[in-house]
């Protein structure tokens, strides 16, 4: 098959250099989110200069803007990420060698994601332009995919509400759409209060709110039995005290919680809460919860991802070189024995693409669709996009088969041939999917009719308390 949109496709190699450059840039400035200055500005100047209308602050987020080419219907937008995550400073290096001892990586690969949509939107405008169609393209720039959700918050503030369709995708392993939901979740800091005192001379004058903490803990280990089958809950303590030898007057969690729908993470995060309750009475101190923000699970619409599993299907799988065969091959020699094995046997594959999967250390095939819905296992602010919009997204691979996710294997591959064959590979296929949405509205109207009958026609509402600010001091120190 050959694909309809030959002006993007050509668009995307002819700029193939510009947009690596690009992509690598934002992996060596690996900013974390609702601190994306650079990475957002890079983003959005390019646009401008392929002639995009550019509006930033969306959602009440400096690193966060809206690009758009052209004029009236059909609307179409693409979703572009661009955060880093902390702790997985990696150079391109098949072995563990940080940049930045404790630093951030692009362990997610968000720089390929970010740049990959940009590609598409333009080379999309591109191909109106050359046939002289109607149509507006929008990029969406959302920072703060990791933790903090930026998306949430621009999808209350109505950005996504006049888009016809939206489209993304992620580095992964497979090529292949996706056909999953993800979990609902709530991310909060809890913190408690107590007095200090002598740890050894006069221990019964303090209150510990390090106790309590680690009392809040231990509730949420005796809560787990009596989750939802499918729910996560995740904590690290980001405030311990300062020294054994003072009773800690302070300490902090932070704490995400999970859920495959969004009424049963209401739920689990309302006794998580008492939890933290419990705890104070236990020891004597008070405790304070800021909810860092609150989304929803992905909504899949399934002619969108048809139209996307046709176009991945005509632009063909990415094409690797025998640098990144052998860069693939050593950094698979850092798994655990058994991990790729355990990772195949967690994706639904039909038995052809088991066997080949089997004996690939890159993926360069395209892989079946999933004949059901997977069980959702991760969380993306996507979610709420997709309850405002019909919205699909789809895989390419960008790492060895078996990476694990956030990991500084992840960002090796990120910054390097692997991740960049990827990237151009995702943009032919989101400006081929956007061209036929563009063009078909037969398939556009299909799309906003299983919107209606899956939303019911409610409007959405954001999961987040009317007021609710983007978090920007989670990370400000970092």
């Amino acid at each position: 098959m050959t694909v309809k949109a030959t002006t993007a496709a050509r668009w995307i190699d002819d700029h193939r250099r510009a947009l690596i450059a690009t992509a690598d840039d934002i992996w060596g400035y690996a900013e974390l989110a609702l601190h994306e200055e650079k990475s957002a500005a890079r983003l959005a100047e390019a646009l401008r200069a392929e002639g995009f209308r550019v509006e930033t602050g969306a959602g009440g987020m400096p690193t966060a803007f809206v690009a758009e080419w052209g004029s009236g219907p059909p609307v179409i937008g693409f979703l572009g990420e661009y955060d880093a995550l902390a702790g997985v400073s990696q150079k391109v290096s098949p072995v563990r060698e940080p940049i930045v001892e404790g630093g951030a990586g692009h362990g997610c690969g968000h720089n390929l994601l970010g740049v990959g949509a940009l590609a598409a939107a333009v080379a999309l405008a591109r191909e109106l332009a050359a046939r002289k169609l109607p149509g507006t393209v929008r990029y969406y720039g959302c920072p703060a995919e990791e933790n903090l959700s930026g998306k949430a918050f621009m999808a209350r503030d109505g950005v996504f509400d006049d888009c016809d369709a939206c489209l993304t995708w992620h580095p992964g392993a497979l090529n292949r759409v996706s056909s999953n939901s993800s979990l609902a979740n709530n991310a909060a800091n809890i913190t408690f209060r107590g007095h200090s005192a002598h740890a050894a001379g006069d221990p019964f004058n303090g209150r510990s709110a390090l106790d309590a903490v680690q009392l809040m803990n231990m509730g949420v280990e005796f809560l787990r039995e009596h989750m939802p089958p499918k729910a996560r809950v995740h904590y690290v303590i980001t405030n311990g005290g300062n020294q054994p030898n003072v009773v800690p007057a302070i300490a902090r969690v932070w704490y995400l919680v999970r859920a495959p729908e969004r009424d049963q993470v209401d739920e689990l995060y309302q006794r998580v809460l008492d939890c933290a309750e419990g705890a104070a009475k236990m020891t004597g101190t008070t405790y304070e919860v800021e909810l860092l923000k609150a989304i929803w699970n992905v909504l899949n619409n399934r002619t969108l991802e048809d139209v996307l599993d046709e176009a991945l299907r005509r632009v063909g799988p990415p094409a690797f070189t025998a640098a990144d065969l052998e860069f693939a091959r050593r950094i698979s020699e850092s798994f655990r024995p058994d991990q790729k094995a355990s990772y195949l046997s967690r994706q639904e594959l039909s038995p052809e693409d088991l066997k080949t999967l089997r004996g690939q250390v890159l993926n360069d095939t395209i892989i079946a669709r999933p004949t059901t819905l997977k069980d959702p296992s991760g969380s993306t602010d996507v979610g709420d996009v997709s309850w405002c919009a019909p919205t699909a997204q789809f895989g390419v691979a960008c790492q060895a088969v078996a990476t694990p996710g956030h990991s500084w294997q992840y960002a090796a591959q990120a910054g390097m041939g692997i991740g960049h064959a990827g990237l151009l590979t995702a943009a032919k296929v989101l400006a081929e999917a956007g061209f036929e949405l563009m063009t078909n509205p037969e398939a556009l109207g299909k799309a906003k009719a299983e919107f209606q009958e899956l939303t019911g026609g409610r409007q959405y509402r954001s999961a987040m308390p009317p007021g609710q600010k983007p978090a920007f001091h989670q990370f400000a120190d970092e």
